[in-house]
């Protein structure tokens, strides 16, 4: 660019859907093609174990109720800071890499041609002077506040039957959660019926304005968060989901 000063242009996508929906392994296919690429766990972002409130009726902590189970303005904090700068803040510390990593294949060839195609359209662009990060955000409330919604350039949303959902939840062996007392976090094991208890109930709770119907697994979207692309998990191959979501990546990149 020949001396000029690069404008940098954050671009912040959403990728939102029920614990086991597959938002992370989307997240990190799309990674792996959108060049200056970032992903942010909306899970990191959850209380120290220690401050997770009980659940009022059954008496364990309740990690899923949308009021308490994320630190909401250190979560809008730190993508005002990333939309500002283009970098996950310093002192942000993820747990992704002690959990369970299940790898889901798909066609290196499709891969390969998203890759070549943002990176080119991405050359371009940085030959105007604007400078372009990618900043993938998953998580499994991540449509419940309005401060986060509003910072998400792009919205997607996976949805996968609930019976689907638990049978994957029950296949995990845990998660590692954040703990005032040790860095690398703690692991989490569901206590028996949490999912029936606890985290089914929370994200009927979380979704429930934004799908219309009594049956989250046929609802339609119902307005209240703008422009979300639905995503149906068992109706589409992961390759078909990068497909539809990279065509939707690419019309809000080449936008102005």
């Amino acid at each position: 660019m020949s001396g000029r000063s690069s404008k940098l242009r954050v671009i912040i996508v959403g990728i939102g859907g029920a614990t086991c929906s597959g938002k992370t392994t989307l997240a990190k296919h799309l990674r792996t093609i959108l060049p200056s690429s970032v992903i942010l766990h909306q899970d990191d972002f959850a209380p120290p174990q220690e401050l997770i409130p009980m659940h009022p009726v059954y008496n364990v902590q309740d990690w899923d109720d949308p009021e308490g189970a994320v630190d909401w303005p250190r979560m809008v904090n730190a993508l005002k800071t990333i939309r500002e700068t283009g970098v996950i803040p310093p002192e942000h510390y993820s747990h992704d890499h002690l959990n369970e990593q299940r790898e889901v294949p798909v066609e290196q060839p499709r891969v390969d041609r998203w890759r070549e195609t943002f990176s080119r359209v991405q050359e371009e662009q940085e030959k105007t002077g604007e400078r372009i990060v990618w900043v993938l955000v998953d998580g499994f409330l991540l449509y419940w506040d309005q401060d986060v919604i509003d910072s998400l350039d792009v919205r997607v949303f996976l949805r996968v039957p609930e019976k689907v959902l638990k049978q994957r939840r029950h296949e995990r062996h845990g998660y590692h959660t954040a703990a005032q007392s040790d860095p690398e976090g703690a692991l989490w094991r569901d206590p028996p019926n949490y999912w029936e208890q606890i985290v089914w109930p929370a994200y009927v709770k979380a979704h429930t304005a934004m799908l219309e119907g009594e049956d989250l697994d046929q609802a339609k979207l119902s307005g209240k968060v703008k422009d979300v692309v639905l995503v149906e998990g068992m109706e589409q191959s992961i390759g078909d989901m990068i497909e539809l979501v990279c065509e939707k990546l690419l019309d809000k990149l080449q936008s102005s």
